[in-house]
């Protein structure tokens, strides 16, 4: 009689954390090219999660994209990330014009007592995918930035952890007032859970201001 083999597909603490932070610094470089952060010509189209891509080829960002990674990898372990986001400013003025909300919601249970989850590596990357094409997107929808700009990444961590000294501490969320808010699909490992949401300037309500 033939035999059939079934396979689980098992989710580890470990290889949720090198998901999640993988993913992290995936979607930094399509913000800033979408956004015009930096030039055209410094990225490279490139097939990721199935999908066409553009990466940066800057040496500066790269070397910070791996090592955002691997802290984030770390905390990510440990349970003790809570948020990442990516913060878009005036060069000239430092007036904060976007917020790219990451918040991770971690199953403490997988923490605490080392058990694993199941979910298939194609439904993650369905999700991710669904993700990245929204940010491909968002230009559609998100204003003109008609000014340089420059940006900065924030984690928001538990109280307890020491802060690494390639990071800077901060009190300063550098929050927009009166955001209009766009809710992006979100990813779950069964393990790590990521909603996304972009909040930026609401021009309108200053004309509205002004009139």
């Amino acid at each position: 009689m033939a035999s059939k083999t079934a396979a689980k597909d098992i989710i580890t603490l470990r290889g949720s954390a090198a998901i999640v932070s993988e993913f992290f610094g995936n979607p930094l470089s399509p913000i800033l090219y979408n956004r015009a952060v930096y030039p055209e010509e410094s990225f490279a189209r490139v097939k990721k999660y199935g999908l066409p891509m553009l990466l940066t080829k800057d040496e500066g960002v790269k070397s910070f994209i791996s090592n955002l990674n691997a802290q984030l990898s770390e905390w990510l372990e440990a349970g003790k990330l809570q948020r990442v986001v990516l913060v878009i400013m005036s060069m000239n003025t430092g007036e904060v014009l976007e917020r790219w909300n990451f918040s991770i919601e971690t199953d403490n249970e997988v923490v605490e007592k080392g058990v694993s989850r199941e979910k298939s590596d194609k439904e993650i990357m369905r999700e991710i995918q669904a993700i990245m094409r929204q940010i491909a997107s968002s230009i559609t929808y998100l204003p003109c930035l008609d000014e340089q700009c420059v940006f900065d990444v924030l984690a928001y961590t538990d109280t307890d952890v020491a802060v690494p000294f390639t990071w800077m501490e901060s009190s300063d969320a550098k929050l927009i007032a009166n955001p209009q808010m766009v809710k992006l699909h979100s990813f779950d490992t069964k393990i790590h859970k990521v909603n996304t949401l972009v909040s930026y300037k609401n021009d309108e309500e200053e004309l509205d201001d002004e009139e």
